[in-house]
Formats: structure tokens, C-alpha cells, sequence
């Protein structure tokens, strides 16, 4: 699973090239994300619209809910059941996302009892997206809102040593069809996400403020060192 994540360098002159988006919004750096908060993601409205970054709330609301509250267990979805599950097969089929990010955090079980949280990130530290589903829910009177989860699959790699779900990562090359609205085919989307990347990602133990949500900032995200670990 994927219960908690980072977004630390936002500089549009690097987010705009890197998911082909021309217009970036001001962002703020983030290094605690918790489920339920606005996040960016960056999708296709429509058949050959072009690629945009706009902020969603993390946790997918389906159309058909009858309140938000549902996001709240939905923040993240199999791959391996997505394209069947009544909440998400929509989604999978026609609202595809690319979750903006550059680490996520899960906690390493320890012979002590005890968990040690650990970012997970790129080696050159550069942003990355996660495939994404989302959707759009209308309340009474009519007011939208927009939502997203994140998919997971079984961990590779290093990942496997701290847990054993893990979020797709999508290649770069995979960005355009993957965002592409009239792409539906069952086969094509399943073999996106096949063929994640992320073998190379890098686990560094980090401090335990990350357990707390409400806790900011780029301490989160300092490595801790051996003697650290003591």
C-alpha cells in the first residue's frame, strides 16, 4: 500500500518538462502527504486536450457515492482487480492520472517490535508519478469535486525488504498512452503497468516525525545513519 508520500521539488522549469505539461501551477513543497489532502495530478480532460496539473483530493470518490467519506478507505487500488471493481473499473477505463511525486514512505518491521519508517525514492532524487485513477463527484447542489487513487502492485527490489505492496511507477514513454482518454483497451493498459519501473529506487531510513501527519517540513526527509539508527 501507499499510505503516506512526498512532493519536495516543484519547480515548474522541472515538473513541465518532465510530464510534458506547459502550464504549471505554483506548488508547495510537501513532505508528509496524508490521505484526504488536495495533491497534483496530471491528466487529459478529454480526447486531444492537452496534458494539465491541477490539484485532487487524495482518496477516490466514485460518482455514484452518496458522500465523500468513501474516499477516506480508497486511497489506494490493485492493480490486479482495478479494471473489475465497481469503485474503480470507470476510472481504469477512461480516467487514468499521473500522481506527481518524488518519494513515498512505508515502515520496516524491526527485530525489536518496533517499525522504522524509510523513504523510498529515485537515486538522482527527481520526480516521478505513480499511476493514478480518478473521478469526479457532484454533491446536492451540484458543486464537483475532484478525487484520485494511487494503484499498487506486488514490491520488486528493495522495496519487497519493507513491505510487500508498492505503488506503480509508470515509465516516462508509458505518460502519453496511459493518459490518453480513448485508449481502452483492456490488454494495452494492463501491460502499462507491467512494465513499472522502479528497480533501482533507494530505501533510506528516515526519522519517525513522518509517523505523525501533521508534522512538515524537510527534516522528514533527512537521512538517518547508522549511529542515527543506535
Amino acid at each position: 500500500m501507499c499510505g503516506r508520500y512526498t512532493l519536495t521539488n516543484v519547480a515548474p522549469n522541472l515538473l513541465g518538462p518532465l510530464f510534458g505539461v506547459l502550464d504549471v501551477p505554483l506548488l508547495s513543497p510537501r513532505f508528509n502527504v496524508a490521505p484526504t489532502q488536495d495533491m497534483p495530478v496530471v491528466r487529459v480532460l478529454s480526447p486531444g486536450a492537452p496534458r494539465t496539473i491541477e490539484l485532487a483530493r487524495w482518496g477516490l470518490v466514485p460518482s455514484w457515492a452518496k458522500d465523500v467519506s468513501i474516499g477516506d478507505r480508497m486511497i489506494n487500488a490493485r492493480v490486479e482487480t482495478a479494471a473489475e471493481k465497481p469503485a474503480y473499473r470507470s476510472s481504469f477505463k477512461s480516467k487514468r492520472c499521473l500522481v506527481v511525486t518524488d518519494g513515498f514512505y512505508e515502515w520496516k518491521k524491526l527485530g525489536t517490535g518496533k517499525k522504522q519508517p524509510c523513504r523510498i525514492h529515485m537515486p538522482d532524487e527527481k520526480p516521478f508519478a505513480f499511476a493514478g485513477l480518478w473521478a469526479r463527484w457532484k454533491n446536492a447542489e451540484g458543486s464537483a469535486l475532484d478525487t484520485f487513487t494511487i494503484l499498487t502492485a506486488e514490491a520488486r527490489a528493495a522495496v519487497a525488504d519493507v513491505h510487500d505492496r508498492m505503488p506503480v511507477l509508470l515509465a516516462a514513454d508509458a505518460y502519453g498512452p496511459w493518459l490518453d482518454p480513448e485508449e481502452q483497451r483492456a490488454d494495452v493498459l494492463q501491460a502499462m503497468v507491467a512494465a513499472r519501473v522502479g528497480d533501482d529506487l533507494v530505501v533510506t531510513p528516515v526519522s519517525p516525525r513522518v509517523n505523525n501527519p501533521r508534522n512538515e517540513g524537510p527534516e522528514n526527509v533527512r537521512p538517518l545513519f547508522a549511529q542515527d539508527l543506535q
